[in-house]
């Protein structure tokens, strides 16, 4: 059974999250400060943690540059309600290995997590995903389209990632919507149709198949 370590100083969400994790046989801990939270992380005794970045008296952002240069690989998904490239690109490059934002679908939460153990467990180091010449490296979030290697921003690797979870399978835009982007998302109505036109640009434009009233399908080349 899993430990996932939950760092959240707002007791709603930390709740929320620890109840789903509870049903989904995960065995979570919550600390609401920064300082506890790079206790808790460097005991070896947790598989993963979630980690805001607003938190108290140590912000996350800090508690994961101290995790990395004290050796320590524990897996780290980011939570922030920050959703600016800068924030986004901070938190990667900081060593995180997913940054999801707020808010967001529990479901959503929950695959990247195990997505994310899967990564650190020995039988699954270097995990890919392929359809066709299409592949996507999870532990280096890199694409490949056939022999180009492409890097992608935060949320065309969520976008990329989800298609090859469903190859040959119709997404729809809502579906894409709020998987990327979170169920209540609030900005430009467009953005699904703006990415897509992005992974058609950078992985080839007959990938991805439009089925006209009813949303978008990747394709195998």
């Amino acid at each position: 059974m899993s430990r996932i370590l939950i760092a959240e100083d707002e007791e709603r969400i930390s709740r929320f999250i620890e109840k789903g994790l509870r049903a989904a046989a995960y065995t979570p801990s919550v600390v609401a400060d920064g300082i506890t939270a790079l206790d808790y992380a460097t005991t070896g005794h947790f598989d993963l943690m979630l980690l805001d970045v607003g938190l108290p008296r140590l912000d996350g952002f800090t508690v994961l540059s101290l995790l990395r240069k004290s050796g320590c690989s524990l897996p780290v998904i980011i939570l922030t309600a920050r959703t600016s490239v800068t924030d986004t690109v901070a938190g990667l490059n900081g060593g995180a290995n997913d940054y999801l934002a707020k808010p967001f679908r529990f479901e959503e939460l929950l695959a990247r997590i195990k997505v994310r153990l899967r990564e650190n467990s020995p039988e699954d180091q270097g995990r890919i995903l392929r359809c066709g010449s299409l592949e996507l490296d999870l532990l280096t979030r890199l694409a490949r389209a056939g022999r180009t290697e492409v890097e992608l921003s935060a949320r065309e690797f969520t976008m990329t990632e989800l298609f090859l979870r469903n190859p040959g399978q119709v997404l729809t835009r809502d579906q894409l919507l709020s998987r990327v982007w979170g169920y209540d998302y609030v900005g430009a109505s467009n953005v699904v149709d703006v990415y897509l036109h992005y992974l058609r640009q950078k992985l080839g434009a007959d990938r991805f198949v439009t089925v006209r009233g009813a949303g978008y399908r990747l394709v195998e080349l």
